[in-house]
Protein backbone atom coordinates (compact mmCIF):
# COMPACT_ATOMS: atom_id res chain seq x y z
CA UNK A 1 0.00 0.00 0.00
CA UNK A 2 0.71 3.57 -0.27
CA UNK A 3 0.36 7.21 0.32
CA UNK A 4 1.53 10.44 -0.74
CA UNK A 5 2.44 13.36 0.86
CA UNK A 6 0.50 16.28 0.31
CA UNK A 7 1.90 19.98 0.73
CA UNK A 8 0.77 20.68 3.99
CA UNK A 9 2.60 17.01 5.27
CA UNK A 10 -0.61 15.47 5.80
CA UNK A 11 -1.06 11.31 4.26
CA UNK A 12 -3.92 9.47 3.51
CA UNK A 13 -4.21 6.19 5.75
CA UNK A 14 -5.20 3.26 3.23
CA UNK A 15 -8.89 2.01 4.02
CA UNK A 16 -7.36 -1.30 4.69
CA UNK A 17 -5.30 -0.22 7.47
CA UNK A 18 -7.80 2.28 9.06
CA UNK A 19 -10.34 -0.88 9.10
CA UNK A 20 -7.74 -3.08 10.19
CA UNK A 21 -6.89 -0.67 13.17
CA UNK A 22 -10.05 0.57 13.43
CA UNK A 23 -8.93 4.25 13.22
CA UNK A 24 -11.85 6.40 12.96
CA UNK A 25 -12.01 10.75 12.67
CA UNK A 26 -9.97 12.49 15.72
CA UNK A 27 -8.13 8.73 16.90
CA UNK A 28 -5.13 9.46 18.05
CA UNK A 29 -2.58 8.16 16.42
CA UNK A 30 1.97 8.00 17.74
CA UNK A 31 4.74 8.11 14.94
CA UNK A 32 7.96 5.96 16.47
CA UNK A 33 10.43 6.72 14.18
CA UNK A 34 13.02 3.30 13.19
CA UNK A 35 16.31 3.09 11.76
CA UNK A 36 14.63 1.61 8.50
CA UNK A 37 11.27 4.19 8.94
CA UNK A 38 8.26 4.93 11.11
CA UNK A 39 5.78 2.86 12.92
CA UNK A 40 2.49 4.38 13.08
CA UNK A 41 0.30 3.06 16.12
CA UNK A 42 -3.09 3.49 17.23
CA UNK A 43 -3.30 5.16 20.95
CA UNK A 44 -5.49 4.18 23.53
CA UNK A 45 -6.48 7.36 25.41
CA UNK A 46 -7.52 7.07 29.03
CA UNK A 47 -8.36 3.59 31.28
CA UNK A 48 -9.17 -0.16 30.10
CA UNK A 49 -13.02 -0.16 30.13
CA UNK A 50 -12.78 -2.93 33.00
CA UNK A 51 -11.04 0.10 35.30
CA UNK A 52 -14.47 1.65 34.93
CA UNK A 53 -16.20 -0.91 36.64
CA UNK A 54 -13.10 -2.24 38.86
CA UNK A 55 -14.29 -2.96 42.38
CA UNK A 56 -17.61 -2.15 41.99
CA UNK A 57 -18.78 -5.27 42.88
CA UNK A 58 -19.39 -6.13 46.36
CA UNK A 59 -18.56 -9.97 47.55
CA UNK A 60 -21.12 -11.38 50.42
CA UNK A 61 -17.50 -13.05 51.67
CA UNK A 62 -13.62 -12.24 52.15
CA UNK A 63 -11.91 -12.65 49.26
CA UNK A 64 -8.36 -13.19 50.24
CA UNK A 65 -6.07 -14.74 48.66
CA UNK A 66 -5.98 -18.06 50.85
CA UNK A 67 -9.49 -18.25 52.19
CA UNK A 68 -10.97 -18.18 48.18
CA UNK A 69 -8.07 -20.90 47.27
CA UNK A 70 -9.14 -23.02 49.92
CA UNK A 71 -12.55 -22.51 49.41
CA UNK A 72 -12.58 -23.46 45.77
CA UNK A 73 -9.53 -26.78 45.87
CA UNK A 74 -9.07 -27.34 49.33
CA UNK A 75 -6.21 -26.28 51.76
CA UNK A 76 -2.72 -26.30 50.23
CA UNK A 77 -0.43 -28.65 51.43
CA UNK A 78 2.09 -26.80 53.52
CA UNK A 79 -0.44 -24.22 54.11
CA UNK A 80 -1.78 -22.61 57.18
CA UNK A 81 -4.38 -25.87 57.66
CA UNK A 82 -2.20 -28.40 56.20
CA UNK A 83 -2.20 -31.34 59.13
CA UNK A 84 1.84 -31.15 60.69
CA UNK A 85 3.65 -33.97 61.23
Amino acid sequence: MKSTVSSKGQVTIPIAVRKRLGLAANTTVAFDLREDGVLLRKVVLGHHPVDKVFGLLKPARPVDALALLDAMRGPRPGGPRARKR
